[in-house]
């Protein structure tokens, strides 16, 4: 049995807009990331969260909500690995960042539909103690990929 050594990709900010006005300290705001899969080069998923404003969010205390986003596209050609394709790494995570000071994270796990030749993305909210159950999916069909020339 292979034991696999996740590999948690890095975010990149595209996009923010405010929310609501702080007097003090930063906005509320929601905030737009994006990642490429760590390990299947040509997929790329699109991260929209919660980024609570005040001073405890400008100095980096307050806690984020759970509300999250996400969308995933082919944006290359996809070769899937052999591990992938025979589910022995359904639920591994792709992506995490810190949504608080202690124990709360924001997740992204990937699942294949095997029969659907689909890639499956899900994004949750955890914490040590009590997680949540807002969530959100996408999924992409992997296809050939296709280049138009002129």
């Amino acid at each position: 049995m292979a034991i696999f050594v996740a590999t948690v990709a890095q975010a990149e900010q595209i996009g923010e807009v405010s929310t609501a006005f702080k007097l003090l300290g930063a906005n509320h705001k929601i905030v737009i990331d994006t990642f490429d899969d760590p390990d299947i080069a040509g997929a790329t998923c699109y991260v929209s969260r919660a980024k609570t404003g005040g001073v405890k969010g400008s100095l980096g205390l307050a806690e984020d909500t759970t509300d999250a986003s996400i969308a995933c596209r082919q944006t290359g050609p996809i070769t899937l690995p052999e591990d992938v394709v025979n589910g022995e790494r359904d639920g591994e995570r792709v992506f995490r960042k810190s949504t608080s000071i202690l124990f709360k994270k924001l997740q992204v796990v990937r699942f294949y539909d095997k029969k659907r030749n689909v890639l499956v993305y899900l994004t949750y909210s955890d914490k040590l103690i009590d997680g949540s159950p807002k969530n959100s999916i996408s999924a992409i069909e992997v296809r050939p990929w296709q280049q138009t020339g002129k």
